[in-house]
């Protein structure tokens, strides 16, 4: 099959992930994914169909963004994935319309996984802190049945926290629902090792496919609307990452 787009690290195809994927007989170290969330009435804003069909045929580790609405709605199609956890991108605006509720400035990327959790790929990035202090363990809880004992020291490092403030990408936007590459890289060091392969199904604009390869990580994307294929094309072609 032919790619759009190709360097070095990063393949770009046209078409539906659905179709191109199994095509191209890839083992990746892990999807991330940012679907349509099939929550408005907006003509791009359609949940595809069977994609986690075609994702547990490329991987068993897979980041999906999405909202608690989005995830409840569609729990029987994740049935055959197991959830690792979420972690929380906190925005700098709010992205709901209603003025009833709490003002929304958050999204959800969550992490799934299918088989044994031992055979995935994880590794939480950490941050430097010069206000730790080394952590002085006691016996673990019952509930640690399969996570291993951690202790900063002091000056750092420690865990990246679960909330991640990044400003979001309004007023940039190349595409409706960009993604910028600060709330991208930490599910990238989290799920794939540097030399690894990431996988996005619905690349938009090229974000995941720019923030894999300047974290030393192979990508390929598959984007359904020729319009951002080429942008995103554009972007990365361009010599400095942006």
């Amino acid at each position: 099959m032919k790619p759009y787009y190709a360097d070095d690290l990063v393949t770009l195809h046209l078409g539906d992930c659905r179709e191109v994927l199994p095509a191209l007989n890839i083992t990746a170290d892990c999807i991330v994914a940012d679907p349509p969330y099939g929550e408005t009435a907006l003509p791009w804003d359609r949940w595809p169909d069977d994609w986690l069909d075609v994702a547990a045929t490329v991987t068993r580790s897979l980041w999906c963004f999405g909202s608690l609405r989005m995830f409840l709605d569609r729990r029987d199609e994740f049935a055959g994935w197991r959830l690792s956890q979420d972690v929380i991108w906190e925005k700098h605006n709010g992205s709901g319309l209603r003025n009833d509720r709490f003002k929304r400035v958050h999204e959800q990327p969550a992490h799934w996984y299918r088989g044994d959790w031992g055979g995935v790929y994880h590794e939480t990035p950490t941050t430097a802190d010069e206000t730790a202090k080394t952590l002085r363990h006691k016996s673990k809880p019952l509930h640690w049945k399969d996570s291993g004992e951690y202790a900063s020291e002091d000056g750092g490092p420690r865990l990246m926290r679960s909330v991640i403030a990044v400003r979001s990408m309004h007023g940039r936007a190349i595409h409706p629902t960009e993604k910028p590459t600060g709330i991208l890289t930490p599910l990238i060091a989290y799920a794939c090792p540097t030399g690894g392969l990431v996988v996005d199904p619905f690349a938009g604009s090229g974000s995941t496919l720019d923030a894999a390869r300047a974290a030393g990580r192979r990508a390929i994307g598959v984007e359904i609307d020729e319009r951002y294929c080429e942008t995103a094309a554009r972007r990365l072609s361009q010599m400095v990452l942006v």
